[in-house]
């Protein structure tokens, strides 16, 4: 995967079959009658300067695809962003991303415009999506004038959703990777968060296989019932 990257920012430094535009990326897809065991998935983490997104900024993203129900280990994406103009003293201890690795760093023009290219438009989870989605969405906008809608899962209410009766002792990713025996290799590295999050989405996905959810329409429709259920006992 990273020879591929390499390969890929070296063509758009040239002018080749890399160098994309964003009037010339995929259409995203919407959520309808493709099969959950045949769709290829996004689950992606990212890591941010801190927690508002109307101030803080994106610093690296880590993704890995579902296709088939399983994890091609060819098939991820890892990139820190390069930002070294960027304040990251509050946060370096949490995600480790120090101003060398900033330094070092992928142009974000290039690595955002790679990005939108490997997810091909296919629908994005992600574990508490709506913090990853409103960080994501603000970053293409201010970088690329990017603002095409793509469907978001958040694998925060999947869980719950199909598992009701899970004794988790909380709501964390952590919490749940320690429910079905997970191991998390680096909690707060956007890459590993991902890869927990897609085995988790796997758990989910051949629950919902036996109980009869079987599209990604479907899917979306059980989250919908979910959401209804919760603000039912919140009134």
């Amino acid at each position: 995967m990273l020879e591929h990257i390499r390969q890929w920012f070296e063509r758009r430094r040239v002018g080749g079959a890399g160098a994309l535009d964003p009037a010339h990326l995929p259409t995203p897809k919407s959520a309808g009658p493709q099969a959950l065991s045949e769709c290829r998935l996004i689950v992606l983490d990212l890591e941010t300067t801190g927690l508002n997104p109307s101030k803080d900024q994106v610093i690296a993203i880590g993704a890995v695809a579902i296709s088939g129900n399983v994890i091609p280990l060819g098939d991820q994406f890892d990139l820190i962003l390069r930002r070294p103009e960027l304040d990251i003293s509050e946060t370096v201890l949490i995600h480790g991303i120090g101003p060398e690795a900033l330094t070092r760093g992928h142009e974000t023009e290039d690595a955002l415009l790679y990005l939108l290219d490997w997810m091909d438009g296919d629908p994005v989870l992600a574990y508490h999506s709506a913090f990853d989605q409103k960080f994501l969405e603000k970053t293409f906008k201010q970088v690329l004038g990017y603002t095409q809608r793509h469907t978001w899962i958040d694998v925060a209410e999947l869980l719950p959703a199909f598992f009701p009766e899970a004794r988790t002792g909380g709501h964390s990713l952590d919490h749940w990777a320690d429910r079905f025996g997970l191991e998390v290799s680096a909690r707060h590295h956007a890459a590993a968060d991902a890869m927990v999050t897609a085995e988790l989405t796997l758990v989910t996905l051949n629950k919902a296989h036996k109980t009869g959810v079987s599209t990604l329409a479907e899917l979306t429709e059980k989250l919908r019932y979910y959401r209804r259920l919760k603000n039912m006992h919140r009134i």
